[in-house]
């Protein structure tokens, strides 16, 4: 074995692994979200949702009194830790399925592999949520996060496919 042959051996030894680092810190964030207590979490988003409804408010120019912000803050709150779900494990899905697409796992299986993955986590972390104080599990995070899940995993699908048939199937046939 040549020495440029050896160099990219040994690169891709260490880096492949590597790729994994991403989903396990993403596991982390989710992890640490379930582990707050109900309160904590609860005001965390009312946070995000004030945040929400204020940026509206000044976007939009609607001038709305202390009251309205409340009545608004009331009717997306249950949507934004809804899309809260959604959207980590979205992440999480494109952390695990970008590693296995560059093992080269494709097609069906890359839904498969990272859909028991993600799945499982969810669950997972469902029941972990049972034992926290002022949380609950539900059957319908896990849906969410499935869907999450679900699409993140499509989305490195297409993405993977895009950026094979345009950037390295030309690349190979230049040799």
């Amino acid at each position: 074995m040549n020495p440029k042959n050896a160099m990219r051996f040994l690169l891709r030894f260490i880096l492949k692994p590597l790729s994994f680092v991403p989903a396990f810190l993403m596991m982390y964030i989710i992890f640490s979200f379930s582990a707050q207590d109900g309160t904590t979490s609860s005001n965390l988003s009312y946070s995000v949702s004030y945040k929400a409804v204020s940026f509206a408010d000044r976007a939009l120019d609607l001038e709305l009194t202390d009251k309205q912000v409340a009545r608004c803050i009331r009717r997306i709150h249950f949507y934004v830790r809804k899309l809260a779900h959604f959207s980590e494990y979205f992440l999480l899905a494109v952390t695990i399925a970008f590693p296995l697409y560059v093992y080269g796992i494709r097609g069906i299986w890359i839904v498969i592999t990272g859909g028991i993955l993600c799945v499982g986590f969810a669950a997972l972390d469902e029941l972990h949520q049972y034992f926290v104080s002022g949380r609950s599990c539900s059957a319908r995070d896990v849906l969410i996060d499935s869907c999450g899940s679900l699409f993140g995993i499509l989305c490195v699908r297409i993405f993977g496919y895009i950026g094979r048939k345009t950037i390295f199937e030309p690349l190979s046939r230049r040799r």
